[in-house]
């Protein structure tokens, strides 16, 4: 679950300008710097900024513009970042993220009316990956949601926080349900990779060790009440740390400060982008999209077509079954990257042909530091669908061997 900036910008500045007139004047302020941004005023001065934000600066962090905040890509280099995380430990900022807070009698029903996935099942202190769909199917955001004692959460991408909470207001009326936007007032760390539990549980007053993969504990760590969930976005083993921004800073440097001895680095959304494509997590914006469903998308488990009620449920249930197209992985021969956009053809088609229709396209690809191959993400036609069918990327012009491989390219040891 990540998020790119591409997928603010569908609607005009004139229509952007007019939904933010509706929203009460309480989300409008909390909400002022996000708008600028989609806005296209992106000044560094009126991008937002995480709580360590100076850290990040002062610590040689590559800085750019991500989703309307201002956001480290690298330290050192994303290769060595990536390698950190698959062999030690990485810690992430993703302050930028949007945490949602929900209470109130009507909460469940509230959330499964507004999500692909099962929320009245959830089990105390479980977490579970979900959609946002519009009703025409198309997915508006990927989102973890989570369920406390006292309240329901929910985590969404950076880039789509404006757009789901406007989505959110337009939709719970009829529900008693309270929505508060704590991204600006509490902080998000990641803590990832095979050293990462040994380094949180020594400082956290529960047993992370024994904590379930999806599931989420409110404790302290240090003296700091905190949510730690054993989640992430790698595919390494890890936790995400939910906290008041006054204290985010001081357990920022204690891992740094104890990680140190395992190898652990501060990393940035470099290799964050790495880590995710190789273990093919979505990403919001290039995988995902509102022109693009949740079942095209490979991602039918968190999707409750039989069992709930669910904004675009019906649109979905229309969509012809199997889809046109399938979301695949794609290995290049050589180690030329295949950027989002690339075409895909059939071998057979003419090379010099410009009329020969190509079968897909690529959506994400890098160079992948674990396996030291070209990979990609793409979708292509059901039918050339096959692990092991040959294909042919056109990268920048040229024609590029590659092969379809299932998903994920990584998958670590349990």
């Amino acid at each position: 679950m990540g998020s790119d900036k591409r997928c603010c910008t569908a609607l005009g500045r004139s229509e952007i300008v007019e939904q933010a007139a509706r929203l009460p004047l309480v989300l409008l302020k909390r909400q002022a710097g996000r708008l600028c941004y989609v806005l296209g005023i992106t000044t560094m001065s009126e991008l937002q900024k995480t709580p360590f934000h100076e850290w990040h600066v002062a610590n040689g962090g590559r800085m750019v513009e991500f989703g309307g905040w201002h956001m480290p890509v690298q330290y050192t280099s994303i290769i060595e970042e990536h390698h950190a995380v698959r062999r030690a430990a990485g810690l992430f900022d993703i302050a930028h993220m949007g945490r949602l807070r929900f209470t109130g009698p009507d909460v469940v029903r509230f959330l499964d009316h507004l999500l692909t996935n099962d929320v009245a099942s959830l089990k105390l202190g479980q977490v579970r990956y979900s959609l946002v769909t519009n009703e025409a199917g198309g997915v508006l955001d990927d989102v973890l949601v989570y369920r406390f004692e006292s309240c329901h959460m929910l985590v969404v991408n950076a880039s789509n926080r404006l757009k789901i909470v406007d989505w959110i207001e337009r939709h719970r009326g009829g529900f008693d349900v309270r929505v508060e936007d704590l991204t600006l007032e509490w902080s998000m760390i990641a803590l990832q990779g095979p050293r990462a539990i040994e380094l949180i549980s020594a400082m956290t007053t529960t047993d992370v060790a024994s904590l379930k993969y999806y599931f989420a504990s409110e404790t302290n760590v240090l003296d700091v009440p905190s949510i730690v969930s054993r989640t992430g976005y790698t595919g390494e083993d890890g936790v995400e740390v939910m906290l008041p921004n006054a204290h985010g800073q001081r357990i920022w440097d204690e891992l740094i400060e104890r990680g140190r001895s395992v190898g652990l680095v501060a990393c940035g959304l470099g290799c964050r982008d790495t880590l995710r494509l190789e273990a093919a997590m979505p990403l919001y914006g290039h995988e995902l999209s509102e022109s693009t469903d949740p079942i095209t998308a490979g991602l039918s488990f968190a999707v409750k077509l039989t069992s709930k009620e669910f904004i675009g449920k019906s649109a979905l249930l229309t969509k012809p079954q199997p889809p046109a197209k399938r979301r695949v992985g794609v290995v290049l021969a050589g180690r030329r990257i295949a950027r989002e956009g690339s075409q895909i053809f059939g071998i057979g088609t003419a090379v010099d042909s410009s009329n020969a229709s190509p079968i897909g396209e690529v959506t994400s690809g890098t160079f992948s530091p674990t396996l030291e191959k070209s990979i990609a993400m793409a979708y292509v036609s059901r039918d050339a669908a096959v692990a092991g069918t040959s294909i042919e990327v056109d990268v920048r012009g040229k024609r590029e061997s590659a092969t379809i491989v299932d998903l994920p390219f990584y998958r670590r040891a349990t």
